[in-house]
């Protein structure tokens, strides 16, 4: 069998759907590749604040437009991505005429407005959003020291919930974060989903981003992980999926991975797609964070001007044998 023959999200399909993020570029680059392996997309930045409502009075939808224009002319589904975030945040939302931090009134009242102006332009596009992103600290920290908390309070995570929630009632809408296979920070996004579910608080499932490497985390942990977050009753999604060549710390920079590199991605790809298949009863979406090789976040993060290979298809847009090996069941 020619697994180039065969799509990727077809493959899948009784299983969750498959998809991709995008930006303005691959969203046109990449679109071969795209419309044949994915059924749904994220969008990479374009409908993070700083970028739709960049000034207080001003609002940029041309581009976010474009991409989920794309995407139902295609059947593809389309995930929100994000509406409150420590980063990529329009500062003037958090101060006032005299460059002093607002009001938590000023400030829920702005968020709200940003929340029923984006989510209902999209209403009938986008099915699930990432509601709040990051809001977990690491370390000993609860929550992130963020300007949310520090001017709004402990209850923002609730609230933005309650507002988005009250802007499309029929949107899926879910909590996202990273290293969620880490006890320590997984304990702690575990505390935050309970009390807001103690609260009544619509928050509908847990997105997991899965910016892993080759190192690490284990298969055994990500499962350890699958059956605590189960005991929550809330589906959950990969929200942001790719492998990288590199260990997180790892300054250094290669020409190109080695043999044995590639083959522990392979292995690594080949077992966490098995692990999602087994959890497919709570698992309803894995999202590759990327299409192929040659355009891929991790080249500038967290060393800029760095070469990396973290996805299924390489920088010629050719199947990998990762590809071929999650193919292959």
């Amino acid at each position: 069998m020619n697994n180039q023959e065969f799509s990727l999200s077809q493959k899948y399909k009784d299983y969750f759907p498959i998809g991709a993020a995008v930006n303005r570029k691959t969203i046109t680059s990449h679109q071969e590749l795209l419309l044949r392996h994915f059924n749904s997309i994220t969008l990479e930045s374009e409908m993070k604040f700083e970028l739709l409502h960049p000034a207080e009075n001003t609002y940029t939808f041309s581009t976010a437009d474009m991409i989920i224009d794309i995407a139902k002319k295609h059947n593809m589904k389309v995930r929100g991505h994000t509406l409150v975030w420590h980063r990529q945040t329009s500062e003037w939302v958090f101060l006032d005429r005299n460059g002093e931090l607002v009001s938590r009134e000023v400030l829920l009242e702005r968020i709200e407005e940003h929340i029923n102006r984006v989510m209902s332009r999209y209403k009938n596009d986008v099915y699930s959003w990432d509601v709040v992103n990051e809001a977990i600290a690491e370390g000993t920290d609860y929550l992130r020291d963020s300007k949310w908390l520090t001017i709004i309070g402990k209850d923002y995570v609730e609230k933005i919930f309650t507002y988005a929630h009250r802007a499309d009632p029929k949107a899926q809408l879910f909590y996202n974060d990273y290293d969620v296979v880490i006890p320590e920070k997984r304990d702690k996004i575990i505390r935050l989903i309970r009390e807001l579910k103690q609260k009544e608080v619509p928050v509908h499932g847990i997105g997991l981003q899965g910016h892993w490497n080759i190192y690490f985390p284990s298969i055994d942990l990500i499962k350890e992980a699958f059956d605590k977050y189960a005991e929550l009753g809330l589906p959950l999604q990969i929200t942001e999926l790719d492998v990288s060549m590199y260990e997180f710390h790892d300054k250094s920079k290669m020409d190109k991975p080695s043999p044995e590199m590639y083959e522990k991605q392979t292995i690594f790809y080949e077992k966490i797609f098995a692990l999602f298949r087994e959890y497919r009863d709570i698992i309803t979406g894995v999202t590759v964070w990327g299409i192929a090789d040659d355009k891929t976040w991790l080249d500038n993060f967290p060393v800029r001007d760095r070469k990396n290979w973290p996805l299924l298809f390489d920088t010629s847009h050719q199947p990998k044998e990762a590809f071929h090996k999650i193919m292959d069941f």
